[in-house]
């Protein structure tokens, strides 16, 4: 397209109002430019696109073809300045989420609830699945922004900071005192007891397996676990040491349903915050950024007690 938008503009009002002085009006520009800027027009295209009479201008059939055209692109502009506008007005738009089902559950879904009470036209969709699948999805730009552990390898992402938490082995002091009783007072617990880790498709299995190597950690006897939620549970009702996070287990500590086991070397505590793609932005996310922002801020950490 040789031409430049305002002369296909100022073709539209003309054509549109049948008359050069009402289409000066409108667009506020002298009617001498407005001939001046159609005849360069009718030039360009080696066309005659109106014909002049007593009432003002009338349509040939090549204009009232490009006029069609025009009119079509035209319309479809303003539908576009009118979404934005709706978007502006009522933050509209739509966020896509990486999480996995630990972190939804107990830090999340205070973040969403609050979010949706303060923008409730943001749609938001959720893809819950492993960090280690959250982070392929952001790399891969399939979702706009995921709740993970700081990623130590991934350095092209943009993160905001969270919580920190601290992994720990848990278990119920009837668990230990029956495993002692039966295995001695001064017995390995990692090497007689049931030690119950999440699978191998859980990001934080790799660091307790990392942990547990470094720290010439042996478990003799091992269950995996599918989620932490279970794995609490099991931890829970007696079935052996789990690995779990202290922050989601704390009235247990505290009220000594659970005890946390002491290590010679304490597990290094992770980094839990929103990451994305730097070069992708959107008004949504943007808005979810500094909201999160803004709630971190104020104090709230998003974690809930489980009981």
């Amino acid at each position: 397209m040789d031409q430049n938008l305002s002369q296909y503009r100022i073709f539209y009002a003309v054509a549109k109002a049948g008359n050069i002085s009402k289409a000066a009006k409108e667009l506020y520009i002298s009617q001498p430019a407005i001939s001046k800027s159609v005849s360069k027009l009718e030039d360009s295209l080696n066309t005659t696109l109106f014909t002049r009479n007593s009432r003002g201008v009338q349509l040939t059939e090549e204009g009232r073809i490009l006029y069609e055209h025009t009119k079509a692109a035209f319309e479809q502009l303003t539908q576009g300045e009118q979404e934005l506008k709706r978007i502006r007005e009522f933050h509209l738009g739509h966020i896509r989420i990486g999480v996995s089902n630990t972190l939804c559950r107990f830090i999340m879904v205070n973040y969403l609830k609050n979010f949706i009470e303060k923008y409730p036209h943001i749609r938001i969709s959720i893809a819950s699945q492993s960090t280690i699948h959250t982070i392929s999805m952001l790399e891969n730009e399939q979702i706009d922004i995921g709740l993970v552990a700081r990623p130590s390898v991934h350095r092209n992402l943009s993160f905001l900071p969270v919580m920190d938490i601290e992994d720990i082995f848990a278990a119920t002091p009837s668990y230990l005192e029956n495993l002692r009783l039966r295995e001695g007072r001064d017995c390995d617990v990692f090497q007689v007891g049931n030690i119950m880790l999440l699978d191998k498709n859980n990001g934080t299995r790799k660091y307790i397996d990392d942990y547990m190597a470094v720290s010439n950690i042996t478990a003799n006897s091992l269950l995996e676990v599918t989620t932490l939620d279970l794995l609490i549970e099991f931890t829970r009702i007696g079935l052996g040491i789990g690995s779990v996070i202290k922050e989601f287990v704390r009235d247990d500590l505290d009220s000594g349903r659970l005890v946390q086991l002491r290590l010679d070397t304490p597990i290094h505590k992770r980094t839990i915050g929103f990451a994305w793609q730097p070069n992708r932005s959107s008004r949504a996310l943007e808005t979810f950024i500094h909201f999160c922002e803004q709630y971190r801020q104020d104090g709230s950490d998003g974690v809930f007690s489980q009981t």
